[in-house]
């Protein structure tokens, strides 16, 4: 079981560790509900250095990007994050990812923690171009401090105006005494805030500047259950959730981050299932009876009749009702449609929504 550099501090504050994508992570310090409504209405904190970091360059690396991505990566300015993601040669999904553009020639990417050998093998597999390919997983740590007062409560640690720094862009520059460090308007909670990457030396140092600094705002280390409650209510997909090898990104909605103006791996493929149509489609939906909707649940109809799956499914700490995201078939997909979760060999009527769940 691996351990991120803080896990000693995460420890030492009572957290709830369990094993997360082969390391030992904080789930919970206080509660998740809490946790949840600290970063809803105030700043917290995340520990999320388990993720992948990967550093492209020369002048191949955006040939490389553009191969394996699904993404246009040649509209990226320096400064500018893109959603993305892998597909693999079925038409499933290897990871959903973001890439960052440094400079000219010069990319790293944000990969998923359960999927970081998978990625690298999979980068160096296609990488015919002979980019410069760097793994920094295991020297970088990233914090996520997210909420709308976090820009606030961060602002005297560097001299970056963080209330500047627009969604998916970000800068290299001095944080908390740290020099080098990316921080990048990428968060995963839909309440504002940035997200940190500094080298594992730096890290213990910065965590507790960040908590001196957000003392006066009340700021708390926030684990990974509330991580999941947040980006539920925004509706943001999760890997081995709503996406896997071999999940359609087309029916998970990520059209909009798949660019048939350029070649990638499986264009053809994705390009035909589109034109085809499509089988099932990813919606969010809104308990009406009581129940927690969760993760493989089945879905039914009326009759009785399977129509999909739960992939996600939480009892939503700001709207106090149950909802969840699964897949469902067409006819079945509209929004308004009422649909069933069965819990318990209970039949729970549903209602399919448009996301986000959360609206500030």
């Amino acid at each position: 079981m691996k351990q991120v550099t803080l896990n000693h501090i995460h420890e030492g504050l009572g957290a709830k560790m369990v094993p997360f994508a082969g390391f030992s992570m904080p789930v919970q310090y206080e509660g998740v509900n809490a946790e949840h409504e600290t970063v809803r209405n105030g700043v917290g904190v995340f520990d999320v250095s388990h993720m992948g970091i990967f550093k492209l360059s020369g002048p191949n690396a955006l040939p490389l990007i553009q191969k394996v991505t699904s993404n246009d990566a040649s509209t990226l300015v320096d400064g500018k994050a893109q959603y993305c993601y892998f597909p693999n040669e079925k038409g499933g999904v290897i990871d959903d990812i973001i890439t960052y553009k440094v400079k000219e020639n010069e990319y790293l990417m944000v990969v998923n923690a359960s999927n970081i050998d998978k990625d690298w093998a999979w980068i160096n597999q296609h990488n015919q171009v002979n980019a410069t390919l760097e793994n920094l997983s295991d020297s970088y740590s990233i914090l996520a401090i997210q909420g709308p007062k976090a820009v606030e409560a961060m602002q005297s640690l560097t001299d970056v105006n963080l209330s500047d720094l627009k969604f998916y862009n970000f800068t290299i520059d001095t944080f908390a005494g740290a020099k080098d460090v990316v921080i990048s308007a990428t968060g995963y909670t839909g309440s504002g805030g940035f997200e940190i990457y500094a080298k594992n030396e730096d890290i213990e140092m910065i965590w507790n500047k960040v908590f001196e600094a957000g003392a006066n705002w009340g700021i708390k280390p926030i684990g990974l259950a509330a991580r999941d409650t947040l980006r539920l209510e925004m509706g943001y997909c999760l890997y081995g959730n709503e996406l896997n090898d071999e999940i359609s990104p087309l029916e998970a909605g990520l059209g909009w981050v798949t660019k048939f103006t350029k070649d990638f791996i499986s264009a053809d493929l994705l390009k035909a299932q589109k034109e085809t149509g499509l089988q099932n489609k990813l919606v969010g939906f809104e308990l009406i009876g009581k129940g927690i909707p969760r993760h493989d649940y089945e879905i039914v109809d009326a009759s009785g009749a399977i129509i999909g799956k739960v992939t996600s499914g939480t009892m939503s700490p700001s709207l106090g009702k149950g909802i969840g995201m699964g897949y469902v078939t067409l006819a079945h997909a509209a929004e308004g449609s009422s649909i069933y979760i069965r819990i318990r060999k209970n039949d729970v009527e549903a209602k399919v929504v448009k996301t986000p769940f959360y609206k500030k």
